[in-house]
């Protein structure tokens, strides 16, 4: 159902993490056009990142963040070859995980 893109690249001493998140996020306020009811929710609570086991950043999201999200962040340290790890978990118990190695 769902996957994420991950690329990390070390610019000077920061590392710069982009990822793309392959997901509905539908808000539960939406009303589907053929049967005019809401459409459940369904969107990523959480998020983690994490660099050689270290969390570099965490965000607690809702359904108020668009479909397919996606997020960019630096954090300084990171090697090339170094392994960044992006996870989620939604709303109705789902979850993902992708790894990247720095660039």
């Amino acid at each position: 159902m769902s996957d994420i893109k991950v690329r990390a690249k070390l610019e000077g001493n920061e590392t710069v993490v982009k990822c793309l998140m392959n997901h509905p996020m539908e808000t539960g306020l939406r009303k589907d056009s053929k049967t005019n009811e809401l459409v459940p929710a369904h969107f990523i609570q959480e998020v983690i990142c994490k660099w050689k086991d270290q969390v570099v950043l965490t965000a607690a999201w809702s359904g108020g963040v668009s479909k397919n999200p996606y997020l960019s962040f630096k954090f300084i340290g990171g090697a090339v070859g170094d392994p960044v790890e992006v996870s989620w978990k939604d709303n109705k118990g789902e979850s993902q995980t992708e790894t990247s190695q720095i660039a």
